[in-house]
């Protein structure tokens, strides 16, 4: 058997990497504790869970549902986005639903790369931007991002040969994995460069709703222009604690969304009609529940990075998302001081470098493990980080 030659430039998906670890150390016996995975330890909503159990029960949703989504859900998604946004979208042309974010980020270098064209991929950032891109034949051409921009790129730092092979652009603010936020006079900047040099930008705009201390994430639509040269892209999964349930849409400019709705119609058969209704119940229903939760997100992010920088940590404390993006202590590289997290305290953690080069020296910790499993993390690590140098794994640079 062969493996396609296009599978020998894919790492492997950083987490399972870090899911057979933790197996590995779990098998021994050892109490790990994630830190790892952005998935919400808070259930979804009851409301959302009664109209799946609703909808599931109607032999009507037991169908294949429309390539698209349903008129319902779509019309959900735009009602959505007029209230929260000021953004006005038309259901039938320029609102897609997805099987999930992930999917349609994957698909997007499908339908709009060609073999040689260049993805501007942020980095840090995202892994699915770049490896989705190689999937197509296409070259990731990482836009450098730092902690004195603001995680926010230098757009007219990418040289002009490479900008006139870009065919896509790749944004996602609020950032995973920095937490860094962008404001509408970054979102304009990046219409002109996108006018500019005929680029697509896809926004990942998943965790907008997750935001704290009164702040409110701008829509990459509400940019002058934005819909001419966009489109954004959003998740259920974490607005609404959904991860396991797969929803998600995609909107903006409808050739765009029309291409990528035509990839669809070749590969997949939509998204449970079922699911979908449920994703009417949370687009339309209370925002109380979301609320409650990013309360929950908001409290705790104060509680661990207390602890952390208790524990001599450099914890930021970060205005949206539910991830700390942590510099490293001297003495070690991001793989180095994940493995002795890994090994001295029975933490998981992710190492900054599964998200590019340019995450070396940084770890990311995500706020969805409950308060008591965080508190005993935070004092393993507190432990762990008091331990002689002497204990250090082999491989951690005695300087950073």
């Amino acid at each position: 058997m062969q493996i396609a030659r296009r599978m020998q430039r894919i790492p492997p998906y950083l987490f399972a990497d870090l899911d057979r670890k933790r197996a590995a150390l779990k098998a021994k016996g050892v109490d790990v504790i994630s830190l790892a995975v952005g998935d919400p330890d808070l259930p979804t909503p009851d409301h959302i869970i009664e109209a799946l159990a609703k909808a599931a029960r109607d032999p009507a949703t037991h169908q294949y549902p429309p390539y698209e989504g349903t008129r319902e859900y779509r019309e959900a998604v735009a009602g959505w986005y007029a209230r929260r946004f000021g953004v006005t979208l038309d259901p039938g042309t320029e609102v897609l639903a997805l099987i999930g974010s992930k999917e349609g980020l994957a698909h997007v270098p499908w339908v709009f790369v060609n073999p040689g064209d260049v993805a501007l991929v942020s980095d840090p950032g995202y892994p699915v931007y770049a490896t989705a891109t190689m999937m197509a034949d296409g070259e990731p051409y990482p836009v450098p991002m730092s902690r004195e921009r603001g995680w926010v790129p230098d757009l007219g730092a990418i040289p002009s040969e490479v900008a006139r092979r870009a065919r896509v652009m790749f944004l996602n603010y609020p950032n995973n994995p920095t937490g860094g936020t962008a404001e509408l006079a970054f979102f304009a900047e990046a219409v002109e460069f996108a006018k500019r040099w005929d680029v697509l930008v896809v926004h990942d705009n998943t965790y907008s709703e997750i935001a704290y201390d009164g702040y409110r994430p701008a829509s990459f639509l509400q940019a002058p222009g934005a819909r001419d040269v966009a489109i954004e892209l959003h998740s259920l999964s974490k607005t609404y604690c959904m991860t396991g349930w797969r929803l998600g849409f995609a909107v903006g400019n409808r050739d765009a969304i029309q291409a990528l709705g035509v990839l669809k119609t070749n590969i997949d058969s939509g998204q449970f009609a079922a699911i979908q209704a449920a994703g009417v119940a949370a687009l339309t229903g209370p925002d109380a529940p979301v609320r409650e939760r990013v309360a929950r997100w908001q409290e705790r992010r104060n509680t661990v990075v207390a602890g952390l920088r208790r524990a001599g940590l450099d914890a930021p404390l970060p205005k949206a998302t539910f991830y700390l993006w942590i510099p490293v202590p001297a003495g070690y590289d991001a793989v180095g001081f994940t493995s002795h997290l890994l090994e001295h305290a029975g933490v998981v953690v992710t190492p900054g470098t599964g998200y590019g080069q340019r995450g070396e020296g940084y770890i990311r910790i995500s706020l969805t493990t409950s308060d008591e499993r965080f508190a005993e993390a935070v004092r393993r690590i507190r432990e762990a980080l008091g331990a002689s140098a002497a204990e250090r794994p082999v491989g951690s640079r005695a300087e950073r």
